[in-house]
């Protein structure tokens, strides 16, 4: 048991890695063991870790029972994207594809960085592979590296040349032509994307500041909204393998790029402007609350 625990640790970071492999073209559902059997490992040594922990301690201690909620939500939404119909149909359609990534970008990776599931998952280790876990994450250039990774400019900047250069041409045909690359392709998105959402949502700009966080938010939403406009007003096909097959869905391949384009400017706009909003709301309450710290006084009573 404590082997296929390990086994299972090691393929939980995987299942971003969803294009490839061999399916059954009969069945809607991409159930690659690649991609399968991460996502099942990563599910089951998040339960066993976390009622593993609440036994030890109670129920809601270690880990939220919000937390908990939130994994849920964000491994529902990622096998969504990355096994069930949708991708399938990803393979066909831009905006089913486009729909895909921004799932895995701003919807399950800030809900992943939110549940933190390391530490429930590190639960269902025996003790002393739990500690050399620990003894890897404290060290020095680790902790270095991750500082550095999670720095809110750092991460902002790393997930928007990510979302760039991947929809640059020739790497974005290149993806769609081989499943490595395009396994690389998804491997950049969520893995800057749980970078981008873990510096604001865990990292320095919560500690200088929601309006830090906010900052970098409206900018993400800005040159990813300007992206999506891009697709929606070009006059011709940009990624032509891409949309080949849309007129099966009463389409042309034009406007599928542009259904696509609209997918990344709207929708995925409104989640950052929503966030955004949220992380200013929080900004400008905690700066009314006078610092005790810095001197502040509290408004005289009338």
């Amino acid at each position: 048991m404590r082997r296929v625990l390990i086994l299972t640790a090691v393929l939980a970071p995987l299942p971003a890695l969803a294009h490839g492999g061999s399916h059954d073209p009969a069945s809607p559902w991409s159930l690659e063991a690649w991609v399968a059997a991460p996502l099942l490992a990563s599910a089951a040594l998040y339960t066993c870790g976390v009622i593993r922990l609440w036994r030890k301690l109670q129920p809601g201690r270690g880990v939220r029972g919000w937390q908990a909620v939130s994994f849920a939500c964000g491994w529902i939404l990622l096998a969504i994207a990355l096994v069930s119909p949708m991708h399938e149909l990803g393979e066909r359609l831009f905006a089913a594809h486009m729909l895909e990534h921004e799932i895995l970008m701003t919807v399950a990776a800030p809900l992943l960085v939110i549940a933190r599931p390391v530490g429930g998952m590190l639960w269902a280790l025996p003790p002393a592979l739990r500690r050399s876990i620990g003894g890897i994450s404290r060290h020095k250039g680790v902790a270095r590296l991750w500082r550095v990774l999670i720095d809110p400019l750092v991460a902002t900047v790393l997930h928007g040349a990510a979302v760039w250069i991947w929809h640059i041409p020739v790497l974005f045909n290149a993806a769609l032509a081989n499943p490595a690359i395009h396994g690389l392709q998804h491997v950049s998105f969520f893995g800057t994307a749980l970078l981008f959402w873990w510096s604001l949502l865990r990292g320095r700009a919560r500690v200088r500041g929601y309006g830090v966080a906010a900052l970098y938010l409206f900018l993400t939403a800005l040159h990813s909204g300007f992206l999506g406009i891009l697709l929606s007003i070009a006059r011709a096909p940009i990624y032509p393998g891409q949309s080949a097959a849309a007129p099966q869905w009463g389409l042309m391949p034009l406007e599928d790029q542009q259904l696509a384009g609209l997918i990344m400017w709207v929708p995925a706009g409104v989640v950052y402007a929503a966030a955004t909003l949220v992380m200013l709301g929080i900004w400008i309450r905690q700066s009314s609350i006078p610092s005790l710290s810095g001197g502040g006084h509290a408004p005289l009573p009338r």
